[in-house]
Protein backbone atom coordinates (compact mmCIF):
# COMPACT_ATOMS: atom_id res chain seq x y z
CA UNK A 1 0.00 0.00 0.00
CA UNK A 2 1.66 3.47 -1.08
CA UNK A 3 0.74 6.66 -1.14
CA UNK A 4 -1.90 6.56 -4.05
CA UNK A 5 -4.78 7.80 -1.97
CA UNK A 6 -2.67 10.97 -0.83
CA UNK A 7 -3.11 12.39 -4.84
CA UNK A 8 -5.45 15.55 -4.83
CA UNK A 9 -7.84 14.28 -7.25
CA UNK A 10 -8.71 10.71 -5.48
CA UNK A 11 -8.20 13.10 -2.18
CA UNK A 12 -10.82 15.61 -2.82
CA UNK A 13 -12.98 13.26 -4.99
CA UNK A 14 -13.57 11.46 -1.85
CA UNK A 15 -14.49 14.48 -0.03
CA UNK A 16 -17.01 15.16 -2.25
CA UNK A 17 -18.85 11.80 -2.46
CA UNK A 18 -18.96 12.11 1.07
CA UNK A 19 -20.69 15.51 1.07
CA UNK A 20 -23.08 14.20 -1.86
CA UNK A 21 -23.35 11.33 0.11
CA UNK A 22 -24.56 13.12 3.41
CA UNK A 23 -26.97 15.63 1.43
CA UNK A 24 -28.61 12.70 -0.08
CA UNK A 25 -29.20 11.10 3.05
CA UNK A 26 -30.43 14.41 4.53
CA UNK A 27 -33.27 14.78 1.87
CA UNK A 28 -34.39 11.21 2.21
CA UNK A 29 -34.79 11.60 6.05
CA UNK A 30 -36.47 15.03 5.45
CA UNK A 31 -38.66 13.38 2.87
CA UNK A 32 -39.41 10.40 5.14
CA UNK A 33 -39.86 12.77 7.90
CA UNK A 34 -42.30 14.88 6.18
CA UNK A 35 -44.40 11.71 4.82
CA UNK A 36 -44.74 10.55 8.58
CA UNK A 37 -47.96 11.91 9.97
CA UNK A 38 -46.01 12.82 13.57
CA UNK A 39 -42.88 14.63 14.20
CA UNK A 40 -40.09 12.35 14.31
CA UNK A 41 -38.05 14.88 16.71
CA UNK A 42 -40.59 15.71 18.85
CA UNK A 43 -41.55 11.65 19.28
CA UNK A 44 -37.93 10.52 19.79
CA UNK A 45 -36.89 13.31 22.20
CA UNK A 46 -39.55 14.94 23.86
CA UNK A 47 -41.66 11.40 24.65
CA UNK A 48 -38.75 9.17 24.57
CA UNK A 49 -40.42 6.77 22.09
CA UNK A 50 -37.68 4.15 21.80
CA UNK A 51 -39.63 2.04 20.02
CA UNK A 52 -39.74 4.75 17.01
CA UNK A 53 -35.71 5.38 17.89
CA UNK A 54 -34.97 1.86 16.50
CA UNK A 55 -37.28 1.95 13.60
CA UNK A 56 -35.68 5.12 12.77
CA UNK A 57 -31.98 4.00 13.22
CA UNK A 58 -32.73 1.08 11.20
CA UNK A 59 -34.03 3.14 8.30
CA UNK A 60 -31.00 5.43 8.62
CA UNK A 61 -28.81 2.47 8.70
CA UNK A 62 -31.02 1.18 5.03
CA UNK A 63 -30.56 4.54 3.60
CA UNK A 64 -26.90 4.85 4.13
CA UNK A 65 -26.40 1.75 2.69
CA UNK A 66 -28.43 2.36 -0.56
CA UNK A 67 -26.48 5.70 -0.56
CA UNK A 68 -23.09 4.63 -0.15
CA UNK A 69 -23.67 1.41 -2.65
CA UNK A 70 -24.74 4.01 -5.61
CA UNK A 71 -21.83 6.26 -4.44
CA UNK A 72 -19.20 3.59 -4.41
CA UNK A 73 -20.62 2.33 -8.29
Amino acid sequence: MGIEWLRPGAFFGSILYALIGVAIFWLCFVIIDKLTPYDLWGEIVEKQNVALSIVVGAMSLGISIIVAAAVHG
